[in-house]
């Protein structure tokens, strides 16, 4: 990717490889365990994150509000596995990587405490079955 200044500000060519060069080096990618907090109506959602794009964010995750409800079912060993939802960009107010801040763990950490699963394992397609 090549950038270059005019008068009208930076340009961009090669907007197909530039596009491909910044998923690799965001933490934003694929994969990325993350937790998004959402507006009208208020609600927080936990999972990995599929995709993001100008339109939204796509994530295989649960709601936060659920999460205790969920640790339960894995450990009465019932399956359980994450839902693929999409929300537009404009509902999105916030997303952050789920990790440790100091001493206080991550989301993750504290699931992956409680139920023995990665949350990249239970956030994997087919969930979790026991």
């Amino acid at each position: 990717m090549s950038v270059s200044a005019n008068s009208n500000g930076p340009e961009c060519h090669g907007t197909e490889a530039s596009a491909s060069q910044t998923n690799e080096l965001s933490p934003f990618r694929a994969g990325a365990i993350v937790l998004l907090t959402l507006g009208t109506p208020r609600e927080k959602y936990w999972g990995a994150l599929l995709d993001l794009n100008p339109a939204g964010v796509s994530v295989r995750g649960i709601s936060l509000a659920s999460l205790d409800d969920c640790i339960q079912q894995i450990r009465a060993e019932e399956r359980v596995d994450g839902s693929v939802v999409f929300f537009p960009m404009h509902r999105v107010e916030r997303m952050e990587l789920d990790a440790h801040s100091g001493d206080i763990p991550s989301i993750g950490e504290r699931f992956e405490s409680k139920t023995g699963i990665a949350p990249s394992t239970f956030f994997a397609e087919g969930g979790v079955q026991r």
